[in-house]
C-alpha cells in the first residue's frame, strides 16, 4: 500500500509541474514563435543608392533625383514643365498595408513636393496621386499653393487641414509620420499628431467628392500600396525614411 501511495503522490506531483503556469518568459518566446508582429524599422533608403525605389511608371531612378550626405534630393535646376526634366515621381518597389512610416524632409524657398502613400502603379494611372493620398511639403510663406485651406505643409492634401502648424522654417529639417492601421490614418509633423482620420468609410467618400480627386475613379480606394516622393519641379531633400509593418 506505501508503495501504490507514493506512486499517486509522484503522479500527482507530476500533474500540477505540467498544469503550472508558464513564466512570462516563456510566455514572450511563444507568442513570437507563432508569428506575432515584431517592432523591426526597416530602412527603405540606405543612404547611398536608389536600391528598392524605381521612377514611377516603370525604370530606373531618374538622373535629377541625386544623393548627398545620405539624403536624396531633387535637382530641380531642368525644369519640364510643372516637372523637372529627368526626374519624375520615384516609388518603393514593395508595397505596404498597415504600417507606420516616418521620414525626414526639407524644402526650398517657394519649393512643393509631398509624400504620397497607398499608390497603386498601374498604365491606367499616369500619376501616383491618381490612386494615394498625399502629406503635403511646402514652404508655406513662399509658394502660392499655401494660400489654399488644405495644401499647407502637413495637410492631407486637398481633404483635410491640420489641426495646427508645426512645420519648421524652409531649409530646415521637418520630421514627419504617416500611420496607417486597420483603416485609421494619422498624420505626424515634428512630433504632433495634426490629422487624424478613418479610411474607406462614408465619411471618407464625401471628402473625396468634395475634392480635385473626385473625378478620379481609383483615388483613395486601395487597402495595400506602395510610397511615393514627388517631383513637383521644386528643390527638395529627404532623409532618414524608416518603415515599421504593423
Amino acid at each position: 500500500m506505501r508503495k501504490s501511495y507514493l506512486a499517486m503522490w509522484a503522479a500527482a506531483g507530476l500533474l500540477a509541474a505540467c498544469s503550472a503556469p508558464k513564466s512570462e518568459e516563456s510566455s514572450s518566446a511563444d507568442s513570437v514563435a507563432m508569428g506575432a508582429p515584431t517592432e523591426e524599422w526597416i530602412s527603405l533608403f540606405d543612404g547611398q543608392t536608389f536600391n528598392g525605389w524605381s521612377k514611377y511608371g516603370g525604370g530606373e531612378v531618374g538622373k535629377a533625383w541625386k544623393i548627398e550626405n545620405g539624403a536624396l534630393f531633387l535637382d530641380a535646376a531642368n525644369k519640364d514643365g510643372w516637372q523637372t526634366g529627368d526626374g519624375g515621381d520615384i516609388i518603393t518597389n514593395e508595397e505596404f498595408e498597415n504600417f507606420h512610416f516616418k521620414y525626414e524632409w526639407k524644402i526650398a524657398p517657394n519649393g512643393n513636393s509631398g509624400v504620397i502613400f497607398l499608390v497603386h502603379e498601374s498604365p491606367q494611372y499616369q500619376y501616383p496621386w491618381q490612386t494615394g493620398p498625399e502629406m503635403q511639403v511646402l514652404d508655406n510663406n513662399g509658394h502660392p499653393d499655401a494660400k489654399i485651406i488644405s495644401h499647407r505643409a502637413g495637410d492631407l492634401y486637398d481633404l483635410i487641414v491640420s489641426s495646427q502648424e508645426t512645420v519648421k522654417p524652409v531649409g530646415e529639417w521637418n520630421q514627419a509620420e504617416i500611420i496607417v492601421n486597420q483603416a485609421k490614418l494619422d498624420l505626424v509633423l515634428n512630433g504632433v499628431t495634426i490629422v487624424s482620420t478613418s479610411l474607406w468609410t462614408p465619411e471618407w467618400d464625401a471628402l473625396i467628392a468634395k475634392s480635385k480627386f473626385k473625378d478620379m475613379p481609383g483615388f483613395g480606394k486601395y487597402k495595400k500600396g506602395k510610397i511615393a516622393l514627388q517631383d513637383h519641379g521644386d528643390v527638395v531633400h529627404y532623409r532618414n525614411l524608416q518603415i515599421k509593418n504593423l
